[in-house]
């Protein structure tokens, strides 16, 4: 069975200004807390933190994708592109699904050599000012991913779905951050890589779904059989329609293209079904703002 669709409802310019202002937004923010978190870490002497640090600066890289690829996701049709360029959002979304997969593969590489050298036992012993980043670098990234998906499902963008994955992904670094920064305080240092080797489960699978949607919508998915079920009682209330012949739709980014075959009466003049055809054709796209293309096609009845 398919999957939901992810598909937007606003238009063009609403889904491009959303996503500019989310990745701002995400920039500045990150920008920030990378900031504070490797101020925290050199003064407190801990490792982790800086680390940290270094991983929220790299999600700067994250929303400029973001930004380049809905930019180009939402220019208009032109004479190369009569279709649109939607699909290079679903490019930026493969894009840092595999940078995000990168991550978390790299945290749990580290976590294992980690356990595996015995190192654990070399870290130093950081300060209480590691503790508060920790705790503060949780809250923000997850407000953040919160944030990001919110708008991320408004407008249906997989671009800014992966970027709030990435916040979530920082997010439990930095409790892997603060389990390891507590555990060396308590005297259990190896707590720091146990915790990264569970984080990196959690990145790795986000980073698989991200990508594998990302994919579905280049290969033309088709829509959720609820989407499609909703789409074939809007035609068939339309008067003059005596029945579907063909539904097939396909996701064209965060678009949906519907191919529509109808039964009318077979006895009506050409300008009497052109009539039903359009009128089925304004009914679909107005009941669904998604739709940005439909065909429709009339057989006789």
């Amino acid at each position: 069975m398919n999957k939901k669709t992810t598909v937007s409802d606003v238009s063009p310019q609403q889904f491009r200004s959303t996503a500019r202002r989310v990745s701002l937004v995400s920039i500045a923010g990150n920008l920030a807390l990378s900031a504070f978190k490797l101020a925290a870490g050199i003064l407190a002497s801990s490792g982790a933190m800086v680390s940290d640090a270094i991983h929220s600066a790299s999600d700067v890289f994250s929303s400029i994708i973001v930004l380049i690829g809905v930019r180009i996701a939402s220019k208009d049709p032109d004479q190369k592109h009569p279709y649109g360029h939607e699909r290079f959002e679903c490019v930026a979304a493969a894009v840092l699904s595999v940078i995000l997969l990168i991550s978390g593969l790299l945290i749990g590489w580290q976590a294992g050599r980690t356990i595996l050298s015995g190192e654990t036992q070399e870290i130093a012993v950081p300060g209480v000012l590691a503790l508060v980043a920790a705790g503060v670098s949780i809250v923000v990234k997850e407000a953040m991913f919160w944030y990001t998906r919110h708008y991320a499902k408004k407008i249906g963008s997989g671009a800014l779905r992966a970027d709030a994955w990435h916040h979530r992904s920082d997010a439990l670094s930095s409790v892997g951050a603060l389990i390891g920064i507590a555990g060396a305080r308590m005297g259990l240092p190896v707590l720091d890589p146990v915790a990264s080797l569970v984080i990196c489960i959690f990145i790795v699978k986000a980073a698989v779904d991200i990508f594998r949607e990302a994919m579905d919508k280049m290969v033309d998915r088709s829509c959720d059989p609820e989407t499609e079920r909703a789409i074939r009682d809007v035609v068939t209330a339309q008067e003059g329609v005596l029945g579907v012949d063909l539904l097939q739709t396909r996701e064209f980014g965060n678009k949906i293209y519907v191919d529509l075959e109808i039964r009318a009466d077979g006895k009506s003049t050409l300008a009497a079904t052109h009539e039903i055809a359009e009128r089925v054709h304004c009914a679909v796209e107005r009941e669904f703002p998604a739709v940005k293309h439909i065909m429709v096609h009339v057989n006789p009845g």
